[in-house]
């Protein structure tokens, strides 16, 4: 039988990347798949139709994970849809000022923190009710390695991640009496639409530093959140997971 057999999952930011790997994966683990996106549609439509040709169900829903009422609009077509939902992939991405701490002002800072915090908040606290009268459900937070690692320009990004794996923690702690379990995929670099650009010298770079000799696809982060929701996992809670070919063991 398939890992995700009759499963619900929502994937916040599941149009593009990570998140639409990701929605595409759990389908073919057997998961009916609710692809939220923010602005992507056509992307959007693209995964669903994946889903679809796998043989799953899909739905996609536009709404901006900021909003508590576009969250909790989310939550409902999704229940209103399947009856339920089992798995939650929070992975929108927030964008933030890249800049050293000296030349960031409050309000670029405090942006990144609220909004990565805010839309965290909002989606679990929507869909774990629903977990609760079921009896369970899976929960998976997308951090990053800046979380652990700092990197010159990411303050906002790396603290703002940060937060959200010490929220998983109390989360797991938590919501384990309710057989809800809560944890964070922190990945490296990954090549994907938002890092394509960057200089290909500072990719060949962690490319060498890498024991794995090789920088992340999508595939690779999907593959780990598979890992974490599929049927056999239901003792791990509470932990933090980097995805980074070995290049950060601490």
């Amino acid at each position: 039988m398939q890992p995700l057999h009759d499963k619900v999952a929502i994937v916040t930011g599941g149009s593009r990347g990570i998140g639409a790997a990701t929605a595409i994966m759990l389908a073919k683990a057997g998961a009916d798949v609710v692809i939220n996106y923010f602005s992507s549609e056509k992307d959007a439509q693209h995964v669903l139709a994946e889903v679809q040709s796998i043989g799953r169900k899909g739905k996609i829903v536009q709404a901006d994970v900021r909003n508590p009422e576009d969250v909790q609009r989310l939550v409902e077509q999704t229940v209103s849809e399947f009856g339920k939902v089992d798995i939650l992939i929070n992975n929108a991405n927030i964008e933030f000022a890249y800049k050293p701490f000296t030349e960031m002002k409050w309000d670029e800072f405090s942006y990144k923190l609220s909004n990565e915090m805010g839309s965290a908040f909002h989606v679990c606290q929507a869909v774990v009710p629903h977990m609760i009268q079921q009896g369970g459900g899976k929960i998976v937070l997308i951090s990053s390695s800046l979380s652990r690692t700092p990197s010159h320009g990411f303050i906002a990004h790396g603290t703002a991640k940060a937060a959200v794996v010490a929220f998983a923690k109390y989360l797991a702690q938590e919501l384990g009496p309710h057989n809800i379990t809560t944890n964070v995929i922190a990945p490296g670099l990954v090549l994907t639409d938002a890092t394509k650009d960057q200089p290909a010298q500072v990719h060949e770079t962690l490319r060498g530093l890498t024991p794995l000799q090789r920088l992340a696809q999508p595939d690779d982060i999907a593959g780990a959140v598979l890992s974490l929701v599929a049927d056999w996992n239901t003792y791990v809670t509470g932990a933090y997971i980097p995805v980074n070919g070995g290049i950060d063991m601490s």
